[in-house]
Parts: C-alpha cells; sequence; structure tokens
C-alpha cells in the first residue's frame, strides 16, 4: 500500500541570511493560522546556526508592529533534543533559545518544555527521558499533543535530532529516549524518537552551508534508509519541507 502522505516540499533562498528571514516569516504566518484555528500553537525547536538564527528574525518580527500577531503566552514551545549538560552550559539548545526568542517575546513559564537539564534532578538521561516523554504524554492527552510545526536540523552524516546513522535510536520507538555515545559532543543527549517526529503535523528540516549537500541530496533521492541516513525517515503528518539555502541544495537534481 502506497503512503498517503505527501512528497516533501523544498525550497531554497540564495543564502543562509535570506533563509532565515524565510523561514522566521513562514513559521510565525503558521504559528498565527495554528492559533486562529485551534486557539493556540505548538512548536518544536532545534539548535545549531540556522535554527538559532531563524529565532533571532522571530524575535525581530515580534517587534515590527506591523507584523503578523502571534500570542506567545498561547505557544508551545517543546525541543527535538538536548545535550546532557548542566542548564547554564551554553551548549543547551534551551539556552539558546531562550537568548534568541523565547526571554524577548516573554513567553510564560508553563509553556516553555524544556528537556531536563543534567543538574536538574534526575538519575540520569534516561530518567529524564522518561519524565519529557511524561510530559508530552500529558499536554497529549495520554497521546503525542498536537506539533503545528516541528523543526530539525540535519548533519553532514544525515543525522536529525539526536538519532545518529545505524544507532540504536533509529530503530527505538519511544517517544523519547536516552542516547549515549553520540560520535560528535557531547556523546550523551536526550532526544525525540521517529515516533514523536512524524507525528507533527508539519516537519521542517533547515540545513544551510555546503557540508550538508551530500547529506541533502541522499535524503531528497529516495533511495536511503532510515538506518543509513535518519534525514531520509523524516515525515510529517501533512507536510515535510525542505528549507535550503543554494549551498546545502548544490548537490540536487534539478
Amino acid at each position: 500500500m502506497s503512503d498517503p502522505r505527501p512528497t516533501p516540499d523544498v525550497v531554497v533562498e540564495p543564502d543562509a541570511e535570506v533563509l532565515a528571514r524565510a523561514v522566521a516569516s513562514a513559521l510565525v504566518a503558521r504559528l498565527a493560522a495554528a492559533q486562529a484555528v485551534h486557539g493556540s500553537a505548538s512548536v518544536v525547536l532545534t539548535g545549531g546556526g540556522i535554527g538559532t538564527a531563524v529565532l533571532v528574525e522571530v524575535a525581530r518580527l515580534a517587534a515590527e508592529p506591523e507584523a503578523v500577531v502571534v500570542d506567545w503566552s498561547q505557544v508551545d514551545v517543546w525541543w527535538g533534543d538536548e545535550r546532557w549538560v548542566p542548564a547554564e552550559d551554553p551548549e543547551r539548545n534551551e539556552k539558546g533559545a531562550r537568548a534568541a526568542l523565547l526571554d524577548a517575546v516573554g513567553m510564560p513559564a508553563e509553556r516553555v518544555h524544556a528537556i531536563p537539564a543534567s543538574d536538574a534532578g534526575h538519575a540520569g538521561p534516561e530518567e529524564a527521558a522518561a519524565a519529557y516523554a511524561a510530559e508530552l504524554a500529558a499536554a497529549g492527552g495520554g497521546g503525542t499533543p498536537r506539533i503545528d510545526v516541528l523543526m530539525l536540523g540535519v548533519g553532514p552524516e544525515g543525522h536529525v535530532a539526536s538519532i545518529f546513522p545505524d544507532s540504536p535510536a533509529v530503530t527505538d520507538e519511544r517517544a523519547v529516549f536516552a542516547v549515549r555515545d553520540c560520535p560528535k559532543p557531547p556523546p550523551t543527549r536526550v532526544s525525540l524518537g521517529f515516533s514523536t517526529i512524524n507525528a507533527a503535523e508539519e516537519v521542517w528540516l533547515l540545513v544551510s552551508g555546503a557540508g550538508k549537500a551530500e547529506a541533502v541530496a541522499r535524503a531528497l533521492s529516495g533511495t536511503e534508509s532510515a538506518a543509513e541516513l535518519p534525514a531520509a525517515g523524516v515525515q510529517g503528518a501533512r507536510a515535510t519541507r525542505w528549507l535550503l539555502d543554494t549551498a546545502a541544495a548544490s548537490q540536487l537534481q534539478r
């Protein structure tokens, strides 16, 4: 039986700066539209250079009086993965997101669902992952909550969140899990699994730079398995969007 999910959309912008602005505008519009329908909106954030640049641009838009209005008090913010480091470690995705956007728009604490830090009182990353899974389930009435947009970066080898090629995480069916022995530092993390990622209404993969071009081309070729290239296993429930700059798209077949 054929997969009913739509073919991924591919959008290419001239460079990383233009890409960040375009994604920010699209994100604000999507969250505002979700609020118009549901009264609230939800987003899963990603870290990295382009992910943080998008949040900076969203904060800029939020300060413009003519911009599309998002009620940030009615937005739930989650994360796709987090490094298992202390709360004040600058490597935490949460810390970067707060500096780039969340503090600027005055997000209520109860709407910010951070993955627990290593010094938050959990016995280890496995316990922290279970706590985050429970928080997701509580928000979703026992299942995965509605996620309007889930943003992901893509690594040069094709990893998404903290799901790396040929790792146990590829086949882990849990909503959230600990990841140990990651091939890039820090080696211990907490990550959403494919079961949560692919339940999102829309998944947006944000990719910038020539170093990611091979992974992008392979993921969009339709011939790679998720085990070999986790980015190839990502598919939103209603839409999957690859948002690229020219360098990241340079190996795509036109």
